[in-house]
């Protein structure tokens, strides 16, 4: 029971991750295309992925804000989550 259930989890976080790479690929795109607007399926899989991702990226933003380097801000959220996904999963495997 707590096996499929740790399984379950790791699971969900592995989907969660790919879900954080498709928000990198979406924010490079708007980075390096400006004028590019998704439309259809598109714009349909960027809400979803921005509705999932952005309330934890915020609530980390919140603490941790953009580091500056000279006139370049760097923001670490998304590194910070994916870390902490990571630790997540490797404590779920110590409980099995």
């Amino acid at each position: 029971m707590v096996l499929a259930l740790v399984s379950i989890l790791r699971s969900l976080l592995d989907l969660y991750v790919l879900v954080l790479l498709t928000r990198v690929v979406l924010d490079w795109i708007q980075l390096f295309a400006r004028n590019w607007r998704p439309s259809g399926v598109v714009l349909v899989l960027a809400n979803v992925v921005y509705g999932l991702t952005d309330p934890p990226l915020r609530q980390i933003r919140r603490f941790m804000p953009m580091l500056r380097l000279g006139a370049v801000g760097v923001d670490l959220s998304f590194l910070v989550l994916w870390f902490g996904i990571v630790i997540v999963r490797r404590l779920l495997l110590l409980l099995v």
